[in-house]
């Protein structure tokens, strides 16, 4: 293995979408609440977006459904898409009935619409996850908490670069994630 492809690996583990969700839903929860009150709803919200779905891809590996967390093979993603729309709406349920900040609510609205976007395009194209989920978590936390978070797009640019360094994914489909997401959080602030 070459020093570039385990610094690849690396990085695309660090920055896997489970561990993005968790510490920017963390700082969304944070940002819209103004104090801790709002961790406990961004905790939900890592654990519904995030969590589950890493959950469910792991068993799954396990039972030998899938060979890693990557799941490259497009055909193979729906089910993975189903359960995060699940457990992303189930979330957002709970969330509204035990009165969650707006901003958690309205980026869980986004990812959830990111989804199924995601679920769409990957019918036809392989577009990156890692990418689309990196880009919104950087621009849901610069719409919620300051446009300063608009500099976490270098990290957004290494998760982009690695999907294509394991040649997990191509240019074109790295980028079309990162403006999926980049969408998503343009549309929050719409709403917010």
């Amino acid at each position: 293995m070459t020093d570039t492809t385990t610094t690849a690996r690396t990085v695309t583990d660090v920055l896997q979408p489970r561990n993005v969700l968790l510490v920017g839903m963390l700082g969304l929860g944070l940002a819209a609440a103004g104090d801790w009150t709002g961790l406990p709803w961004g905790l939900l919200g890592a654990l519904c977006a995030g969590i589950v779905p890493a959950a469910y891809i792991e068993r799954e590996r396990r039972r030998g459904t899938w060979g890693d967390r990557h799941v490259v093979d497009r055909t193979q993603r729906a089910p993975i898409f189903l359960v995060i729309l699940g457990s992303i709406g189930a979330g957002s349920a709970v969330m509204l009935l035990g009165g969650a900040p707006r901003g958690v609510l309205v980026a869980m609205l986004a990812l959830w619409a990111m989804t199924v976007v995601l679920l769409a395009v990957n019918r036809v194209w392989k577009i990156s996850v890692d990418s689309a989920v990196a880009s919104a978590v950087v621009g849901l936390l610069a719409v919620v908490h300051s446009p300063c978070w608009l500099a976490g797009y270098a990290l957004v640019a290494a998760v982009c670069w690695t999907r294509v360094a394991l040649a997990y994914h191509s240019v074109a489909q790295t980028v079309a994630g990162a403006a999926l997401g980049a969408g998503a959080a343009a549309a929050a602030l719409a709403l917010l």
